[in-house]
């Protein structure tokens, strides 16, 4: 029934206007949609991301949003600490951590967060 339809993300975020300097400027999404200062609908790839206001943003303790970047983790979050972004450090079991990327075989792994503390990585796979 929904195996070959399309998914988005949804995010909550407190700040719209927080949310669009994050999203577009610092991780470089394009904006595709907007319904007045209640959401934001980015474009990723060939997925969409919802960047909706709620009162409960932030409040999600699991990753909300993976973006698969193959090869070039090390590359892709030497890009997004020269913008500001803080990394997140897990201790997690069969994985070491060189720098900000968790490594378990052939995974590489970061995580960060945004404005409003929600979940965000970057992964090879």
């Amino acid at each position: 029934m929904l195996g070959d339809r399309d998914a988005a993300a949804n995010i909550a975020v407190k700040d719209l206007q927080m949310a669009r300097t994050f999203y577009a400027g610092t991780l470089g999404l394009t904006q595709v949609g907007a319904e007045g200062e209640e959401l934001i609908v980015y474009r990723s790839g060939n997925s969409t991301i919802n960047v909706y206001r709620s009162q409960f943003a932030g409040t999600n303790k699991a990753t909300a949003v993976t973006w698969t970047v193959g090869e070039d983790v090390e590359g892709v979050v030497r890009a997004l600490k020269a913008k500001g972004v803080a990394f997140e450090h897990y201790d997690m079991a069969d994985m070491t951590r060189e720098g900000d990327v968790h490594i378990g075989g052939d995974l590489k792994v970061a995580w960060f967060k945004d404005p409003d503390g929600n979940i965000l990585n970057i992964v090879s796979r």
